[in-house]
C-alpha cells in the first residue's frame, strides 16, 4: 500500500501530478488501527458514516476542556472563545461550498433536519392545493418522505423522474414532468444507493426556466466532489458533517439569502429571536433564526476541524484517489461470476452496490464481517430503488479517503469466500 501518484485538475489551474499518501493518511484515524474478529478492520460503509481523524476528535476535546459555555450575549471570557470558534466553523462551511455569505449558512442536525426544514417553512408557504413537488426515482428516504408528509397536508402530489436500468436519470422525462404547478425539485447530487452522480447544473438550469426552486440533497456529494453552489445556482443544499469525516448530529443548509430571510422559521425558542413580549416576537437575522435554542456547538467545533481537514488534503485530491478506487473495485468485482452490479452509470462516486446470486446480502454481509470487513447491507433507506430493480437489497462498499487497492482485493476474496460457504 505505497504512495499512490494521482493526476489531479484543481479549478482554475493546470493539470498537477499530486502525491496522494494514503498510509499517511490512515494514521490520521485511530479506529483504523481496530482489529475485528482478530483480523485488521477494512471499513467499507462511509456513505453510511465516516471515521474520525485526530484533528476533529482534538477539536472536540480542547472544546469541552478548555472553552466550554454557551454561545452568542455571553460576555465571559469562555463564551466569546466559543462563539469565535462557532462562527469561525461557520467561514469556513461558507468557503467550503463557496457561497456568497455567511448569512447563507445554518447549522441543522444534519442533511434530513436540512430538508424537512425546508418542507416546513419554504414548503408550507409555497405549495397549495394542486401543486406538485417533484424528485427522482433515486432519493434517499429523506428526501422522500418529507415532501410527501408537506404533499398530504397540503392536497398536493409527489411527482418522481425515472431512472434506467443503469441508475441514470432520464433528464428528457424530468423535463417533461415540470409543469405550471410545480413549486420545487429536490434531488441528490449522489445516490447513496448506486453512487449515480446527477448533473446537478443543468438539472438547475431547467428547472430555473420555469421558475422553480431547487433543491439539492449533497449528503453524499461533499466527501468526494468539490461543491459550489454559485455556479451550480442552487436554491438549497444540504449536507451531514458526520459523511465528510466530522462528528455525527451536526449538518448544514445553505439557502439563498433572499430566500432564507423571506422563510418563516423552523422552530421557536432562544437565539432565534431578537425581542419576545407576550403580544409579538420580532425575529432574529438569518441564519439565527433558523438555529433555536443551544446548538450543538462541539459538533460545530468538530465540522470546521474535519473542512480543515479535507482542505488540507485537497478535495480534488481525494476524489481522484477514490475514483481510482471505485474504478478498480468495478473492474474486480464484476468479474466475480454470480455477482451482478447494481448501479452502472458512467458517472458514479463512492459507492459499489451487488447482489449474488442465490445469497441474502444481510448473510453476506455477516460473513464478511468475520474477515473484518464492515460493508452495508439492507435498502439503504432507499427502498423506491429497490423496487425499481426488483431486489430486496443489497452489499454497499462505500469508500473514503483512507481506503486502498489492498483492501478491495480483501473484499474480493471474502467474496469469494461468501460463495465456498454459501453458493
Amino acid at each position: 500500500m505505497s504512495t499512490q501518484t494521482l493526476s489531479v485538475h484543481q479549478p482554475g489551474a493546470a493539470i498537477d501530478a499530486v502525491d496522494f499518501n494514503v498510509e499517511k493518511v490512515r494514521a490520521d484515524f485511530p479506529v483504523l488501527r481496530e482489529r475485528i474478529y482478530g483480523r485488521p478492520l477494512i471499513y467499507l460503509d462511509n456513505a453510511a458514516t465516516s471515521q474520525k481523524p485526530d484533528a476533529v476528535i482534538e477539536a472536540i476535546t480542547h472544546y469541552y476542556r478548555h472553552d466550554n459555555a454557551n454561545i452568542h450575549r455571553g460576555v465571559h471570557l469562555l463564551s466569546q472563545r466559543a462563539t469565535e470558534s462557532y462562527e469561525t466553523a461557520r467561514e469556513k462551511v461558507r468557503s467550503f461550498l463557496h457561497a456568497a455569505d455567511a448569512r447563507e449558512i445554518v447549522f441543522v442536525r444534519g442533511a434530513t433536519e436540512g430538508i424537512n426544514l425546508i418542507a416546513q417553512t419554504y414548503g408550507r408557504t409555497h405549495v397549495g392545493a394542486g401543486d406538485e413537488v417533484l424528485i427522482t426515482a433515486m432519493e434517499h428516504h429523506s428526501n422522500i418522505v418529507p415532501w410527501q408528509i408537506l404533499c398530504e397536508e397540503k392536497g398536493a402530489f409527489l411527482r418522481v423522474a425515472p431512472i434506467n436500468d443503469r441508475g441514470e436519470l432520464l433528464l428528457d422525462e424530468m423535463k417533461a414532468l415540470l409543469g405550471p404547478r410545480t413549486k420545487l425539485v429536490a434531488i441528490a447530487q449522489v445516490s447513496n444507493a448506486l453512487g449515480t452522480i446527477n448533473p446537478i447544473k443543468q438539472i438547475v438550469r431547467m428547472a430555473h426556466e420555469k421558475n422553480v426552486p431547487v433543491l439539492v440533497d449533497g449528503a453524499q456529494a461533499t466527501p468526494h466532489l468539490s461543491v459550489d453552489v454559485q455556479d451550480l445556482d442552487c436554491d438549497f443544499y444540504v449536507f451531514s458533517g458526520h459523511k465528510i469525516y466530522g462528528p455525527t448530529g451536526i449538518g448544514v443548509l445553505y439557502g439563498k439569502a433572499a430566500l432564507l430571510e423571506a422563510m418563516p422559521p423552523y422552530q421557536g425558542g432562544g437565539d432565534m429571536i431578537s425581542s419576545v413580549t407576550f403580544e409579538k416576537t420580532i425575529y432574529n437575522k438569518v441564519p439565527h433564526k433558523f438555529e433555536a435554542g443551544t446548538p450543538h456547538i462541539a459538533g460545530v467545533i468538530g465540522l470546521g476541524a474535519a473542512i480543515d481537514y479535507l482542505e488540507k488534503l485537497g478535495i480534488n485530491a481525494i476524489g481522484a484517489h477514490e475514483q481510482q478506487l471505485l474504478e478498480y473495485a468495478t473492474e474486480r468485482v464484476r468479474a466475480i461470476p454470480g455477482v451482478r452490479l447494481i448501479g452502472t452509470a458512467r458517472h458514479k462516486a463512492g459507492a459499489l452496490s451487488f447482489v449474488m446470486d442465490s445469497i441474502h446480502p444481510h448473510d453476506i454481509g455477516t460473513i464478511l464481517d468475520q474477515e473484518g470487513i464492515a460493508v452495508r447491507t439492507g435498502h439503504h433507506c432507499a427502498q423506491p430503488v429497490m423496487d425499481r430493480f426488483g431486489i430486496p437489497a443489497t452489499v454497499r462498499a462505500s469508500f473514503g479517503l483512507y481506503n486502498t487497492k489492498d483492501e478491495i482485493d480483501s473484499l474480493v476474496q471474502g467474496i469469494e469466500k461468501v460463495k465456498e460457504i454459501l453458493g
